[in-house]
C-alpha cells in the first residue's frame, strides 16, 4: 500500500516554470513506477510523464517532451515533475500515481494522490 501527496502546483503566467512533487508513504516506494497524469476541464484524463522504479529510464507525453522532465528520489520518497515553459494548454489537475506494471495507461497504475492544480495564464 502506497499513500501520496502532491504539492507545488498554482498559478503561473505562460512562459514560467512550476514544480511539482509527490511524496509517497508506505511500503516500497522503490518498487513502483511512477508516473504524472492531468485532466483538463471537460477531458479525459491523460498521461505526461513516467520514470522505471530504480530512474533509469523515462518516457514522456509529445505534447510535454523537451518542456517537463520526471525525476524521483527514492531515499526520500518523493517523485518531481519540473514543468518548463509552460502553455495555457498545461492548466489542469496533475496527478501523481505508482503502479508495478510499466505502461502510460491509467490502469497500469494502482496508487493515486488527490490532485494538485496547475493554472497557467496567457
Amino acid at each position: 500500500q502506497v499513500q501520496l501527496v502532491e504539492s507545488g502546483g498554482g498559478l503561473v503566467q505562460a512562459g514560467g516554470s512550476l514544480r511539482l512533487s509527490c511524496r509517497a508513504s508506505g511500503r516500497a516506494f522503490s518498487s513502483y513506477h511512477m508516473g504524472w497524469f492531468r485532466q483538463a476541464p471537460g477531458k479525459e484524463r491523460e498521461f505526461v510523464a513516467q520514470i522505471t522504479s530504480t530512474g533509469a529510464s523515462t518516457h514522456y507525453a509529445d505534447s510535454v517532451m523537451g518542456r517537463f522532465t520526471i525525476s524521483r528520489d527514492n531515499a526520500g520518497n518523493t517523485a518531481s515533475l519540473q514543468m518548463n515553459s509552460l502553455k495555457s494548454e498545461d492548466t489542469a489537475i496533475y496527478y501523481c500515481a505508482a503502479g508495478v506494471y510499466w505502461g502510460s495507461e491509467s490502469n497500469r497504475y494502482s496508487y493515486w494522490g488527490q490532485g494538485t492544480q496547475v493554472t497557467v495564464s496567457s
